[in-house]
């Protein structure tokens, strides 16, 4: 086995996209990825922890990809079917009467993607404005899930509250922000751009 990629260590392609080392047999890298598919790459075409992070301090400069932050899991459709148009009701009255909230939601989830890739240092790169274009392309009833994954509720019970009135809206929002207060009004500081 090749001491330049141990079996579990983390192999970087030149794109900068990270995959968890497998195996190397006979010049071949096969490699998984965060969301568990299998690859390999010949040696050469990629670099190990140590190379990947001499190169990056030399300049070379990854950027986030929103395509690949939008084909997540986290927007695919869980496989529940939900009314839509309760579900447009929702994000409407949330952003209404919380607003900023749809916004909040779009980075945060955009964060906790770039953590599960181990991209972490792109967050300070995140464009709130593009965070929020690819939550909006997400079907209503993703988007509602989201959201009610974000403030640690059932999206059925969110989606049911938004119906009964705007005060139980209000107050599940509110007691879902609790546990992110610091992180909602250091997002609030943070420039739209």
């Amino acid at each position: 086995m090749s001491t330049r990629f141990p079996r579990g260590s983390t192999a970087y392609a030149k794109d900068g996209r990270s995959y968890i080392v497998e195996e190397v047999a006979e010049g071949i890298v096969y490699c998984t990825t965060s969301s568990g598919a299998e690859t390999e790459f010949p040696e050469s075409n990629l670099m190990n922890e140590a190379e990947w992070t001499s190169k990056t301090k030399v300049g070379l400069q990854r950027e986030v990809s929103y395509l690949r932050l939008k084909q997540s899991r986290h927007f695919l459709p869980a496989g529940q079917t939900s009314d839509e148009a309760a579900a447009d009701r929702l994000l409407a009255k949330a952003d209404r009467l919380s607003p900023g909230i749809l916004d909040f939601a779009a980075f945060t989830i955009a964060i906790r993607i770039l953590a599960e890739r181990k991209e972490e240092d792109l967050a300070e790169q995140l464009s709130i404005r593009k965070c929020r274009e690819m939550f909006d392309a997400a079907p209503s009833s993703v988007r509602a899930r989201l959201l009610a994954e974000l403030l640690g509720a059932r999206a059925d019970a969110l989606v049911s509250a938004s119906g009964l009135g705007e005060n139980l809206l209000k107050a599940m929002v509110a007691k879902g922000l609790e546990p992110l207060q610091a992180d909602y009004e250091a997002f609030q500081d943070r420039p739209h751009r």
